[in-house]
């Protein structure tokens, strides 16, 4: 019996009887409307290709508690996200076919669960993160190796690939100083730099992730890295802060923290508040994702160790023309656009543009032709000091083991850093 019929049946009842009833009624219809809003839209589904790797992106309306399973006959990965429903734009069927995916399917499997399922081929292996703002499901799936890839001869040096990404773009500005200047356009101008002064190498080849004013997914500059298996993947920004007095160069590195400042500076380039950007440092799947890929071919150390080059040749090489210059030093943080890199990588705030004396600087090409040669010297100097890990990869067989001796000049040159990444373990 509903609520009205129930209402009607007591209307001899006293007053207070019928109101508790309404209010009952009133508070019932309330909650399944809530229900019904409160269910997570699953908008969008899109998937970046490459010969031996591919990256899927689930795009939803809110975080999602799931569940996930892998099937055979037919090989297949399934997700199960809860309270869901898809969209009705949403295409539901995206062909792949790229000897890795056939294809990923989704479908409102019943009335509070979308189903997301990955058709595989051959896959190696497959690594699952979430992010934030939009909330995204990402699943990274990695395929054999191409033949280029595991038939190359020892006797030929492969030339060191290098992926340079100049953060923002399009309809994201980045930092804005206090004269307007837009990180997006100092940072590109910058990495066009750096692309013509390494590229004089012919040792070196040499990728952008933009190279004009546009705006790429944070999740999909990691992917053009990985689909290059680059070597070396540098990710360009210009810092800002509330305080206008705050200056200075830092260099960081993937890896959880506690520092309040580099947390900010992780949360701005994430575009998520510092509360979510704190809540992410303690996420154990987040975690456990990121210490398995540090520890991948020495990558963490490697990493650190482009970081300590990289910082102490700006520092040096502007030192010497500008009086002002500001080691901040080589940091650690959890940037989105480093999660999943599976080379060497950083992110460079070349200075701050908040800082009206250092958004001047950073208006000069002067300036901006100084960074980009500094940030070179950097790279040049790790790549001469210990062959990268994707450069032996491909000069050795699939399966064995690479190693990398400490270079105890690096090791005195960063002594402060080591106690940061002692914390972090």
């Amino acid at each position: 019996m509903d609520c009205i019929s129930n209402m009607a049946g007591q209307k001899k009842q006293p007053i207070l009887w019928i109101v508790s009833i309404a209010i009952v009624c009133f508070l019932s219809s309330v909650s399944f409307a809530e229900t019904a809003r409160t269910k997570i839209d699953v908008s969008d589904i899109r998937f970046w290709s490459y010969p031996d790797y591919t990256r899927v992106v689930v795009t939803l309306s809110d975080s999602p508690e799931y569940t996930k399973n892998r099937l055979a006959n037919p090989d297949r990965l399934y997700f199960d996200i809860k309270n869901s429903q898809i969209r009705k734009e949403l295409k539901t069927t995206l062909p792949v076919g790229n000897g890795m995916l056939k294809s990923v399917r989704a479908s409102q499997f019943d009335e509070s669960t979308v189903r997301v399922v990955l058709d595989l081929e051959k896959v190696r292996e497959y690594k699952i993160i979430t992010m934030e703002d939009p909330i995204r499901l990402i699943v990274d799936i990695y395929g054999q190796p191409s033949a280029a890839a595991t038939s190359s001869n020892p006797a030929v040096p492969a030339k060191r690939r290098i992926v340079i990404d100049p953060g923002h773009g399009g309809h994201d500005p980045g930092a804005i100083g206090p004269n307007k200047l837009y990180e997006k356009d100092v940072v590109l101008d910058i990495a066009l730099k750096l692309r013509k002064i390494l590229s004089q190498d012919p040792g070196i080849e040499v990728f952008l992730t933009r190279d004009k004013d546009i705006f790429i997914p944070l999740e999909q500059r990691t992917a053009i890295a990985n689909s290059k298996n680059a070597d070396l993947f540098v990710s360009i920004h210009a810092n800002a802060s509330p305080r206008k007095a705050a200056k200075g160069i830092e260099t960081y590195f993937l890896n959880w923290t506690n520092d309040e400042e580099a947390n900010k500076v992780a949360a701005r380039e994430n575009r998520i508040s510092l509360k979510k950007m704190k809540k992410l440092n303690e996420e154990r799947d987040i975690l456990e994702i990121i210490k398995g890929d540090l520890s991948r071919d020495s990558k963490r150390d490697e990493s650190l160790k482009l970081a300590n080059y990289i910082q102490l040749s700006m520092v040096n090489s502007l030192n010497r023309d500008y009086s002002h210059i500001v080691d901040l030093g080589v940091k650690q943080a959890l940037f989105y656009v480093l999660f999943g890199a599976r080379m060497s990588s950083v992110l460079v705030e070349v200075s701050f543009i908040s800082n009206p004396l250092e958004e001047k600087l950073l208006s000069t090409g002067d300036y901006r032709e100084g960074l980009a040669r500094s940030i070179a010297g950097g790279i040049t100097s790790y790549v001469t000091s210990d062959p990268p890990v994707q450069l032996l990869a491909r000069n050795q067989s699939q399966n064995q083991s690479i190693t990398h001796p400490q270079s105890q000049t690096l090791a005195r040159a960063s002594g402060r850093i080591r106690k940061t990444v002692a914390s972090g373990q």
